[in-house]
């Protein structure tokens, strides 16, 4: 473990990271113990629309010496388009609007999923059954990712980006949508949150769609706070383009890995957030929840 006067001089942050409580494969401690390797000195975890992992934080941090910004990633669509939103420092109580809807979203999330499984296995050898084996535990939120992990390990396809490129892709024929908020109704549910909310790879057209102009402007409406530019599925025009827009209005950049174990080629610390853009998310941020930090907790 690294001391505290190593951790303040580290400044490498990656502000966009999953464990296996949403799609990705390592768990919390696991995570925090590659980001040190990593030579991190903060992360943020991001799971989607559960901060089931956030319980485990404190240790996995000490453990690690590496400081850990609760966060989400929260799903939104707009007219059939997804669109993620990274929701730093929220509050996590489940009496909150951004809580009401996270839950709903995970519920339509598992009957899509169960409908996509349907369709998938009239033409490939993959059942429910085989979509649940590959969630870590039953609070796993579930997703196409698993859905993608249960098709390698039958041999279909092999590996996650080839299933979603093929046979999970929105265009294709076994897609089914799933309940989401809107962009903006996600961003005034994360600032109500006391969170700071970043918009996450708006510019990735291998998932669905780049996310419109037009939709940007609403979220910034709502209290968008920044957007995540550095991200490996934008090319440099798109980081130019986006960089752009964020300085045109006054928004954080932010960069991320987006890693998910082994799910995902993403290395942490690919992409990262320079320490005054954590700085200024921290002092936007109105919710108690705060930075966890290696030598701040005790069992």
């Amino acid at each position: 473990m690294r001391d505290r006067s190593a951790l303040e001089d580290a400044e490498r942050i990656d502000l966009h990271t999953h464990t296996s409580w949403s799609d990705g494969t390592c768990t919390v401690a696991e995570l925090l113990a590659r980001a040190a390797e990593a030579g991190l000195g903060t992360i943020a975890v991001t799971d989607h629309d559960t901060v089931g992992c956030w319980g485990e934080i404190p240790a996995a941090s000490a453990a690690s010496g590496v400081s850990v910004v609760p966060g989400i990633e929260v799903s939104a669509e707009h007219q059939g388009l997804s669109v993620h939103v990274l929701a730093l420092l929220v509050d996590p109580s489940p009496d909150t609007e951004l809580a009401h809807e996270m839950a709903r979203a995970r519920r339509s999330r598992v009957e899509r999923a169960q409908r996509m499984v349907e369709l998938i296995g009239r033409d490939h050898p993959i059942a429910w059954k085989d979509v649940r084996a590959q969630a870590a535990d039953g609070d796993t939120v579930i997703g196409r990712p698993h859905i993608a992990d249960a098709l390698v390990a039958h041999g279909v396809l092999p590996d996650r980006s080839a299933a979603f490129r093929e046979i999970l892709h929105p265009s294709g024929p076994y897609y089914v949508p799933y309940y989401a908020p809107s962009p903006a109704t996600a961003v005034r549910a994360i600032r109500e949150a006391g969170g700071v909310a970043i918009a996450a790879h708006p510019a990735s057209g291998t998932r669905d769609a780049e996310v419109p102009a037009s939709v940007l402007e609403d979220m910034i409406g709502a209290g968008l706070a920044g957007i995540e530019v550095d991200h490996r599925e934008h090319d440099e025009p798109e980081r130019r383009r986006l960089g752009e827009f964020a300085r045109s209005q006054g928004l954080l950049v932010t960069g991320g890995s987006d890693y998910h174990g082994a799910g995902k080629p993403n290395r942490l610390g690919e992409n990262l957030t320079q320490p005054d853009v954590l700085a200024a998310i921290i002092r936007r941020a109105t919710s108690s929840t705060e930075v966890i930090r290696p030598w701040t907790w005790s069992t």
